[in-house]
């Protein structure tokens, strides 16, 4: 995947559309700073924009190959445009991480994203981690990622509260331990 020429083409539609978005996944990660391989783009989107969503990938000729209430995946037969994976935001804690994402520069500046907050974006990955059992030794390397390089920024307490949340308090408090605000 052309992960420019697509996010190019996508965020000036978004913007265009009024599109409330956020990047999520591996691409978010590595916007905050923190590398991971990804060989897709993720976004957190407003349910209320899953019509306008379906228009655009549609002009790009993505294909829906999965939807569901909470995500729909879209596929391109061309590879320099990929898969796309939308996750619906229609409960308030979800639209509530849409309204804090951050702009940031990509691409050396050339073109500016929306990303969640890397404590939001590890509640998502404890979301995923309990939703798909299978998945808990990738998504806890994640988070623990995220934990290392940018422990002394993070709020610990909305952190706790998704742990909490996700009945994982004992994980968090040996993440806690080892890279909370005091190391």
């Amino acid at each position: 995947m052309d992960f420019e020429k697509v996010l190019g083409l996508l965020l000036k539609d978004f913007e265009k559309e009024d599109v409330r978005y956020s990047m999520i996944g591996g691409f978010g990660l590595g916007a905050l700073g923190i590398m991971r391989a990804t060989m897709d783009l993720d976004f957190l989107v407003d349910h209320k924009d899953l019509g306008k969503i379906r228009e655009i990938m549609n002009k790009y000729e993505y294909n829906c190959v999965y939807e569901s209430e909470n995500v729909s995946q879209y596929v391109s037969e061309l590879k320099v445009f990929g898969e796309i994976d939308f996750l619906h935001a229609f409960r308030n804690k979800s639209l509530a991480m849409l309204d804090r994402a951050k702009t940031v520069a990509v691409f050396g500046g050339r073109l500016k994203i929306r990303v969640l907050m890397p404590e939001d974006i590890i509640g998502l990955k404890l979301q995923a981690l309990v939703n798909d059992r299978t998945r808990e030794n990738k998504e806890l390397a994640d988070i623990e990622e995220v934990l290392s390089h940018l422990g002394s920024e993070l709020d610990w307490e909305m952190i706790e509260d998704y742990f909490e949340l996700f009945q994982k308090g004992d994980v968090f408090k040996s993440f806690k331990e080892k890279y909370g605000a005091n190391k």
